[in-house]
């Protein structure tokens, strides 16, 4: 018919105008929820997508900027820098409008790494004590969903902000909760806290791609890559085995078998986490970090590797927030048995070796980890030694906040005298005599040792060692630690030698 050339040539013309006016609405990433926290004292980014030539004006705190989307539709801006409190309100225009409500300004803390900082708050000791003081409308709780990506992403897949409560912190991490009660009751300011964790991960998951290739004594992380991926198919033969003797004890009503855990993969690919779960928070301005990982890096083809790899995750994640002292605060493995393949002293030591970089703290947790279970549920008190760190480190108040660390090592006759830092007030063993020495001359054979306190140092010597070079405390997956600080806090294993 005639007409029907021109109707149809009508509908395409409406519908490009819909898409058009669809494509328009100005967005911002997800983080941009009610209920958000931004941080203070930092000026406010916000960023987001248009169509390319856009006008948009951001509003908030009674301040208003305006930029223009480029040819690819993306655009950010910063307002001006202001201190805590609101609830205010922040609005975004363009060819449409976006409200978010209930902002609070505060403090922001990203807490990531495994599945001791993802365990949650319902799982752990006195759960119902704590629980019972979760109510903190001024805390606000936002959880980055489980993903991985092979390049950088723009947006992050997030469960939104939401105030602490009972029923929304007991799925939450833990020691984020802990460590954010502790912080926001001496701090009196709103405390916002990014969940970023994933159990079972390894660090370079975590750290990008760009900060691996660029030091060669990382190339190793690509070599155990590697293996690994030539064990796929021998590993995936096995689980169908393992599936299948599984299914066979379930139908005959026997004991279901447990075998082995094993990693997906995908998760521990080079990067990926990084990609996926860090890079699109980087553009948004934080307080800091809270880190709590190491234990999937303890086998034997990736920890030695780990001191390194560490401090790389460390100086990448301060560069990609462009801020080179971005305060970094972490757990050092607690004791745990394990197995003979897996080394946990020496990542201890790399965690340890990683306070040379500026404005990091370490809470030292040798004392209250369960030899039997790779999950202590004790994180009320790493939650409150990292927030003990972070009222040092980062807000300057004037306590001591890490047991004795290791500082140098001279020779006196067939001893070593060990100095610390962190024990100015003096040195003590609890629980009884002091174990889990050992010395060695320089053929660097360790062999047990006995050690004694003077003041803020130890002597430590053994029979038979005439001329010790090396010293180290704790060295095992699960050693004996007795020596603390006379503010209680336990000193971290090391080794080290003169």
């Amino acid at each position: 018919m005639p007409g029907s050339g021109l109707k149809s040539l009508a509908v395409v013309i409406i519908l490009a105008t819909a898409a058009s006016s669809a494509s328009a609405d100005v967005t911002l990433p997800a983080l941009f929820s009610d209920g958000m926290v931004i941080q203070r004292q930092r000026p406010v980014h916000a960023w987001g997508s248009a169509n390319p030539g856009e006008t948009v004006i951001v509003t908030f705190r009674g301040e208003s900027r305006t930029t223009v989307a480029d040819a690819t539709g993306r655009w950010d801006l910063h307002l001006p820098p202001g201190e805590a409190g609101g609830p205010f309100e922040l609005v975004v225009r363009g060819a449409n409008a976006k409200i978010v409500h209930d902002v609070l300004v505060g403090d922001v803390w990203l807490a990531s790494g495994q599945s001791n900082m993802e365990w949650p708050t319902k799982l752990a000791a006195d759960a119902d004590a704590a629980l019972a003081w979760a109510d903190l409308p001024r805390v606000r709780l936002l959880r980055v969903k489980k993903s991985y990506a092979d390049h950088p992403l723009d947006d992050a897949a997030v469960v939104p902000w939401i105030a602490c409560s009972r029923e929304s912190v007991a799925d939450f991490s833990a020691v984020a909760y802990f460590f954010a009660r502790e912080i926001h009751a001496r701090q009196q300011v709103p405390i916002g806290v990014i969940d970023a964790s994933w159990g079972g991960t390894i660090a370079e998951s975590w750290t990008s791609l760009r900060a691996l290739a660029a030091d060669p004594a990382l190339m190793p992380v690509f070599a155990a890559r590697a293996a690994m991926m030539e064990r796929r198919a021998d590993d995936l033969r096995q689980q169908e085995r393992e599936r299948r003797e599984q299914e066979a004890a379930r139908a005959a009503g026997r004991p279901v078998p447990d075998f082995q855990w094993r990693p997906d993969p995908a998760v521990w690919a080079p990067a990926v986490l990084f990609n996926a779960m860090i890079a699109p928070l980087a553009p948004f301005p934080i307080r800091g970090v809270i880190w709590y990982q190491g234990e999937s890096n303890s086998s034997a083809e990736r920890r030695h590797t780990y001191e390194r790899l560490f401090q790389a995750l460390i100086r990448d994640w301060r560069t990609r927030w462009s801020q080179d002292d971005l305060p970094f605060l972490f757990v050092q493995l607690a004791s745990f048995t394990s197995t003979p393949a897996e080394d946990w002293a020496e990542i201890r030591e790399a965690q340890r070796r990683a306070l040379a970089l500026r404005n990091t703290a370490m809470a030292v947790t040798i004392d209250i980890g369960n030899p039997d279970d790779v999950h202590p549920t004790n994180k009320r008190d790493v939650g409150l030694r990292l927030a003990l760190a972070a009222r040092a480190a980062v807000y300057g108040e004037d306590i001591e906040y890490s047991g004795p660390l290791a500082r140098e090592v001279t020779r006196e006759g067939s001893s070593l005298r060990v100095w610390f830092d962190h024990a100015t007030s003096g040195l003590e063993s609890r629980g009884g005599a002091l174990r889990s020495f050992e010395v060695a001359g320089a053929d660097g054979s360790f062999i047990a040792a006995d050690a004694r306190i003077e003041r803020s140092t130890l002597v430590v010597s053994a029979p038979g060692v005439d001329a010790p070079v090396h010293v180290r405390y704790g060295w095992s997956n699960s050693p004996e630690c007795r020596l603390y600080n006379r503010e209680g806090l336990p000193a971290s294993p090391f080794t080290v030698s003169r």
